[in-house]
């Protein structure tokens, strides 16, 4: 079972990874600020795609304390490696949450 978990995990990083380079190329040059990035809708195809939420159920998964969020720690909106350009909710969720080492 742990390493289904850790597969999963492997999986989840690589994906950000290859999404993060294909389509923010431009953010790699510029450090992306919240204030400066719109905010994710849960109308956007890749949010819906990944099923992501402004607020999760599950206080012990969401966007605080997601490997793949930048910024800063206690920001209501935050830039997320997932959905370059734009910033999701701290209290959000999608499917590609892994938990901060």
């Amino acid at each position: 079972m742990k390493k289904t978990a850790n597969r999963r995990n492997f999986l989840k990083l690589g994906l950000a990874s290859v999404i993060g380079m294909t389509v923010g190329k431009d953010l790699l040059v510029k450090p992306a600020h919240a204030a400066d990035l719109p905010q994710l809708t849960e109308d956007d195809p890749q949010a819906k795609a990944l099923q992501y939420v402004h607020q999760t159920p599950d206080s012990e998964k969401n966007c605080a304390n997601c490997a793949l969020i930048q910024g800063n720690d206690g920001d209501e909106w935050r830039p997320c490696g997932i959905f370059p350009g734009k910033a999701v909710n701290a209290n959000g969720w999608c499917s590609a949450w892994v938990k901060k080492p």
